[in-house]
């Protein structure tokens, strides 16, 4: 076992095993190690642990000291440097007239050695080149050709998913990743939708290469010939993902079905020839007869559960409507209770029911009375006198009005009769019969 601290040089790089020298160094602690290139400024991402010796590449460098204040003002006057090295060195590559893209530009820390990234279709001769930066920096000059992918990894960006690159988030190498890969995953060939913005295939191709392998080894392939719980078919398509394929079977070509792997058996892997004397088992057949009356059964149950529910449904809403009615009825008769005597107790009623009571005791009233006078006016015209046989003289016929707020002659109250007035009573001029006294 060996003690190591893990760091890394940028955001997105690859983590290095450094020994800590007897430090105790935690997680997001800035450093200085010992590199190849000499000292370099980097940051701690896993403190000090403890790993197998297989794991560590020798020569184990050590972690030099933590970083100060001061190493982090040189670190930020290198960054400033390459900026401006960065412009320098465009303007030197386009007095050359070189074609190559230059990415990126890293000092050192100590300022001893400039780096150049640049990309390029083919060769390049840039020894012109070298002797112009050399003069003008003053210092050890190395030029990098690096590909495509890398250049994507220093610039970073958003992918096709709208997530930063993979490569510059968190993959420390790069992964060999193949057009197979694709084919396997069932995706399309189209190089623009499987392909990153670099150009090349994309890296999350590989994530999910181990499952698919996986999962083709029990999977049948397409235009396979196979033997299903509801007899013999062919396979249109399979899904790796849900572990299914879709059938269509000898009997129903037209309707294809799917089933799970596991329900399949393989008789032939590609599509060949069918054997003539090969006939289906009678017990797939047998099976395939039974399925199809126990789905007609449950069609069937189902369609009477959905009749029965409606018929539930309507006997509800009757019952509902019912319940309302009695409700209805209920609230307008008064209630009564009894006491703990056992005696009726009827509850206090409220004002609208009793203003209600007294207008319909009112209305009553008032059609009794109108019938009444109704009555009396009836018999009235019934008991006036005829004429006598002799043609005398009738009788003097009286008419009295009986009405509501009328007096005795008809008259209203404090009113003078039609004998007050001088008028002559009611009767036959020619008769001798002296009326009626008062």
């Amino acid at each position: 076992m060996t003690e190591i601290v893990g760091v890394r040089f940028k955001n997105g790089g690859k983590t290095y095993f450094f020994s800590p020298n007897g430090q105790e160094i935690s997680a997001d602690m800035p450093v200085i190690v010992d590199t190849a290139r000499g000292p370099e400024y980097g940051q701690c991402v896993q403190g000090n642990t403890m790993v197998e010796d297989s794991e560590v590449v020798e020569p184990l460098r050590c972690v030099l000291r933590i970083a100060t204040e001061e190493d982090r003002r040189t670190v930020e006057a290198n960054e400033k440097k390459e900026r401006w090295a960065m412009e320098v060195c465009q303007k030197k590559i386009q007095e050359h007239g070189l074609e190559m893209k230059l990415v990126s530009v890293q000092y050192n820390f100590d300022g001893s050695k400039v780096l150049f990234f640049f990309t390029s279709d083919g060769r390049v001769d840039f020894r012109e080149l070298v002797k112009d930066l050399a003069s003008v920096f003053r210092t050890r000059i190395e030029l990098r050709q690096i590909g495509v992918r890398d250049e994507a990894k220093m610039l970073g960006g958003l992918g096709i998913c709208g997530q930063p690159f993979c490569c510059n988030r968190f993959l420390g190498e790069f992964q060999p990743v193949s057009i197979k890969m694709a084919k396997t995953q069932n995706l399309s060939l189209n190089p623009t939708k499987i392909s990153g913005t670099c150009g090349r295939l994309m890296c999350c191709l590989k994530y999910e290469q181990e499952a698919y392998e996986d999962l083709v080894k029990h999977a049948p392939k397409q235009d396979s010939f196979v033997e299903t719980p509801d007899g013999v078919g062919t396979v249109s398509s399979v899904s790796l993902l849900r572990e299914k394929a879709k059938v269509q079977l000898d009997i129903t070509p037209e309707t294809p079905r799917t089933y799970a792997f596991l329900d399949i058996r393989l008789i032939f892997s590609v599509k060949v020839k069918r054997p003539e004397e090969y006939d289906p088992p009678e017990v797939l057949q047998a099976a395939y007869i039974r399925k199809t009356m126990e789905e007609a059964k449950e069609k069937e149950a189902q369609e009477r559960r959905a009749a029965a529910a409606a018929a539930a449904a309507i006997e509800e809403e009757k019952a509902a409507a019912r319940r309302e009615k009695t409700h209805a009825d209920e609230h307008e008769k008064p209630r009564e209770t009894k006491d703990g005597r056992g005696q009726k107790d009827t509850r206090r009623q409220t004002t609208r029911q009793r203003s209600g009571r007294a207008n319909r005791a009112k209305r009553e009233e008032q059609m009794h009375q109108t019938e009444h006078t109704d009555a009396l006016e009836s018999a009235e015209r019934t008991e006036r006198p005829k004429r006598s046989e002799d043609g005398g003289k009738t009788a003097e016929r009286r008419r009295t009005y009986v009405r509501r707020g009328r007096g005795k002659n008809g008259n209203k109250p404090g009113g003078k009769s039609e004998r007050e007035h001088g008028q002559k009573p009611h009767g036959n001029k020619n008769s001798g019969a002296a009326p009626k006294n008062k």
